[in-house]
């Protein structure tokens, strides 16, 4: 697990969707928003970037023969592709999201873990 930075530039209250849907429906007023219809949004810098020199240090030094990357980030394209030349195996887990063929090309496996999330209902 990587943590990355919080910049404060990237910190912001969002309102949540069922209150703006509400809001812009006419079923509410802004008189009647709360801080209950309100989230934090954050959002990490860095993450992708700390991971991929992790895979490229853990493959060149020979630490591991697997690594599991949960992300279906493209990003990590160059990380895996760098790993499987130095003979890791490399599987992926995107937790059930879709991705983008140039990533599928440069793992050696694909499993979701998790069970599959049940479509959210309106």
């Amino acid at each position: 697990m990587r943590l990355g930075e919080l910049p404060t530039n990237h910190v912001h209250w969002r309102l949540k969707q069922h209150a703006l849907h509400a809001l812009c429906q006419g079923a509410r007023d802004w008189t009647d928003i709360t801080d209950a219809d309100f989230h934090l949004d954050l959002r990490q810098k860095g993450v992708d970037m700390r991971l991929g020199i992790d895979i490229a240090a853990l493959s060149f030094k020979q630490q591991v023969n697997q690594i599991i990357l949960v992300s279906g980030d493209s990003d990590f394209v160059p990380a895996a592709k760098l790993a499987r030349r130095e003979g890791i195996d490399f599987i992926l887990d995107p937790m059930w999201a879709t991705i983008r063929p140039d990533l599928h090309e440069h793992i050696d496996g694909l499993r979701s873990v998790c069970p599959r999330p049940t479509p959210a209902t309106p």
